[in-house]
């Protein structure tokens, strides 16, 4: 078996320019009129892009298959199967009108390294596997993490139960309408318990690694997540005959809410952020005092403790604000992450690889939840960033340069060498 101090670097570049291709590839499922990609889960291209990847992966010689909930795995098989595989890939849905290296990146980068390990050094010792996760985002309906989220025993099918998408299709009906099992009686459970390790490759979706000019991000941790749908309710009178007076204007409430949100973490300080990204007046018209509105809360803190307090007393003052202004409100969690710390072990193999290759490498939490999230409360996880151009993330905007894709796919190839065929395949992870 030839040493990977050795490998043909004339084959490991044309792998990479192979990667670039199929990132492009696959972002044409889904691609939109706007310029980005719009995937969302169980979708048609959704469903297009997760056929066409199995596809990809059993020609680079894995063995495909989904598993219950639609999460895709291709699976480059061990000699050794008392080792526990390791597990690399990310998400391949997407927000609407995202970019097309948010997860996507991660999946075929992850693909493409074992396409590239198989045909240079032939059957490893641990099994490889790689994952594209059906979801991610939260985009479609109310919940984030499903695919993950099922594979660490996070979820399960009671969680979708409910859940409404904005066209009133249930998550549920979309799951079995993109011909993934809902029954009891599951024939592909989703559930793992004999995964070794994660590793995560993504873009960074913030501009640290731009600012401070380093090649590859090594994530030590990921921050804590909550997120929450509020609606407040008053009453819709007409905007004429109503004085001021006598309304219980719901949009006015939850302006207020929204800037208080803003106040309360800024005077909170960082690490702490929380937004409100989507704000809807239900049946709302110019005329009409509004009496229902909708908005989302996003918190996130690399503290526990300290995001549950932020949390408990922002929603007291939202509920103090609905009572002196006559107004209902219903407030309903549906994400709660916890901050998790990333593997020091496999961050050592990371940033050992950045010294082999020459990429400057920097330490740094992920302001952005991620699949290693869920993975790092049940084995050994570990994220690679590489830079995203001004920051931007969630837009078709997004890009991340070749040269820097390159560099990141790379990286990972030679960590996962490691545990697949040299000095850690033989260990624990």
């Amino acid at each position: 078996m030839a040493k990977m101090t050795e490998h043909p670097q004339e084959l490991l570049t044309a792998y990479s320019g192979r990667m670039l291709a199929e990132l492009d590839w696959l972002a044409t499922f889904g691609g939109d009129a706007e310029g980005g990609v719009t995937r969302l889960l169980y979708s048609a291209p959704w469903l297009q892009a997760q056929m066409a990847l199995m596809d990809k992966m059993q020609e680079l010689g894995l063995t495909a298959d989904f598993d219950e909930v639609g999460n895709l795995f291709g699976k480059l098989k061990g000699s050794q199967p008392e080792l526990k595989p390791v597990l690399t890939g990310s998400h391949v849905d997407t927000v609407k009108n995202g970019g097309k290296y948010d997860g996507a990146y991660g999946v075929v980068a992850s693909m493409m390294a074992l396409g590239f390990l198989k045909a240079v050094y032939g059957t490893p010792k641990r099994t490889l596997e790689v994952v594209s996760f059906c979801e991610e985002e939260g985009s479609r309906f109310p919940l984030a993490y499903w695919g993950s989220g099922h594979v660490t025993g996070a979820l399960s099918m009671l969680d979708g139960n409910g859940l409404v998408d904005r066209e009133g299709v249930t998550m549920l009906e979309a799951m079995a309408e993109a011909g993934f099992e809902t029954e009891p009686a599951r024939l592909y459970p989703a559930r793992r318990e004999d995964i070794g390790a994660y590793i995560e490759i993504h873009i960074e979706q913030g501009g640290v690694l731009e600012y401070k000019q380093k090649q590859i991000g090594v994530v030590t941790a990921i921050v804590g997540q909550i997120r929450h749908i509020v609606v407040v309710s008053g009453a819709s009178n007409h905007a004429g005959t109503t004085p001021m007076t006598m309304r219980r204007d719901a949009l006015a409430g939850a302006a207020e809410m929204v800037a208080l949100t803003e106040r309360k973490a800024l005077g909170e300080g960082e690490p702490l952020v929380a937004t409100v990204g989507r704000l809807e007046v239900k049946r709302g018209t110019s005329n009409v005092v509004p009496g229902e509105v909708e908005f989302t809360l996003d918190i996130r803190h690399t503290d526990a403790v300290a995001m549950d307090a932020f949390r408990d007393g922002l929603l007291a003052e939202f509920r103090e604000i609905a009572e002196q202004r006559g107004l209902g409100i219903q407030i309903t969690e549906h994400l709660y992450a916890l901050p998790v710390a990333m593997d020091e072990g496999i961050s050592a193999e990371i940033e050992a690889a950045c010294d082999y290759y020459g990429y400057p490498s920097w330490r740094m939490p992920s302001g952005a939840g991620h699949d290693a999230q869920l993975f790092g409360t049940v084995c050994p996880s570990a994220m690679i960033f590489v830079p995203s151009q001004g920051g931007i993330s969630h837009s078709p905007k997004e890009y991340t340069s070749p040269v820097e894709l390159v560099n990141g796919f790379q990286t990972l190839v030679r960590v996962l060498y490691q545990y697949g065929y040299g000095g850690k395949a033989d260990e624990d992870v």
